[in-house]
């Protein structure tokens, strides 16, 4: 069997999204229009960003990374998902399990970090526009991005060390349709109240570290608005924020609801309908919340197709 220190469980059974077998093909192509959505907005934003030169400003620089984040984390999780729609039992093996947790992890953390530096950039700008140049540079922003990818992982190699020592006995079907930390630590036979303690710490380090800052950030964002006196200076500031709070309200409103109750609150079959929201809503939308309410980027679409046509 698997190595006598890990675990005598040499790979699991996630059980999916559901057990009603006439849901399976619809789900399947249900999800697999909404990855193909996810691929092609999150891939068409990247390359817009990387082609239109005057899109390359910090705002710009934190969504083109975002992008990336959304497809990655997607990738991690809805290929193995959507074979679950089609085979009778969906097989991953210890190590691919363990794998799949990390990225999804890493993934997790640094959207949340993402979010959190997104919030600095409109900060500043509206706040010290004066010093916007200087105070995001971009040695500041590379400084940023190392923060978020560090914070990454860090939530990866906590979440995943504290799921490796753990020892699964017999029972291998995870209750689930991905190697998430609640099933697994249910699953296992020796997880303990210090487990769960970890997981909580972690997670509110993770969620509760960028929703200060985002909250901190709009508190002085609010009070600069309101010190605005033209209304169409105050518009114009509020539509700069509208797309990022939409995106942390998705994104943190389902993340707590799953991680931050206890398991005995929120069932497994309901925290797995809460946690679509985060795995596969989200990185689905941020690119069309982003792309739909903001006017430079339908411009270098635009400036984009116009060089495709003329080629």
């Amino acid at each position: 069997m698997a190595e006598e220190n890990t675990s005598s469980v040499t790979e699991f059974i996630l059980t999916g999204l559901t057990d009603q077998a006439e849901l399976q093909i619809p789900l399947f192509f249900l999800f697999l229009c909404f990855y193909m959505v996810t691929v092609v907005g999150n891939l068409g934003l990247i390359t817009l960003i990387g082609l239109n030169s005057h899109l390359h400003i910090p705002m710009y620089f934190f969504l083109f990374n975002l992008s990336f984040i959304d497809f990655s984390f997607s990738t991690a999780i809805v290929p193995k998902m959507l074979t679950s729609f089609i085979s009778e039992k969906n097989f991953i093996s210890y190590a691919g399990c363990m794998t799949q947790l990390f990225f999804f992890c890493f993934f997790v953390f640094s959207e949340s970090f993402i979010l959190s530096a997104m919030a600095y950039d409109p900060y500043v700008a509206i706040c010290k526009p004066l010093v916007y140049t200087v105070t995001m540079s971009p040695q500041v922003c590379l400084l940023l991005l190392l923060g978020v990818y560090g914070m990454g992982v860090f939530g990866a190699i906590a979440h995943t060390g504290n799921i490796v020592f753990l020892t699964f006995c017999g029972d291998n079907l995870v209750n689930h349709y991905m190697c998430d930390i609640i099933p697994l630590l249910e699953l296992s036979c020796n997880s303990s109240y210090v487990n769960l303690l970890v997981v909580f710490i972690v997670v509110t380090i993770g969620i509760g570290v960028p929703i200060v800052t985002i909250f901190i950030s709009y508190g002085f964002i609010l009070s600069s608005i309101f010190h605005i006196s033209s209304t169409e200076g105050r518009s114009k500031a509020f539509s700069t924020c509208s797309s990022h709070i939409l995106a942390v309200s998705l994104f943190f409103g389902s993340g707590a609801f799953m991680y931050l109750k206890p398991p005995s609150i929120l069932p497994l079959d309901q925290g797995k309908v809460s946690s679509l929201f985060y795995t596969i809503v989200v990185p689905m939308f941020n690119p069309l919340i982003y792309s739909l309410r903001n006017k430079d980027v339908k411009f270098a679409l635009k400036k984009t197709l116009d060089r495709i046509m003329l080629s």
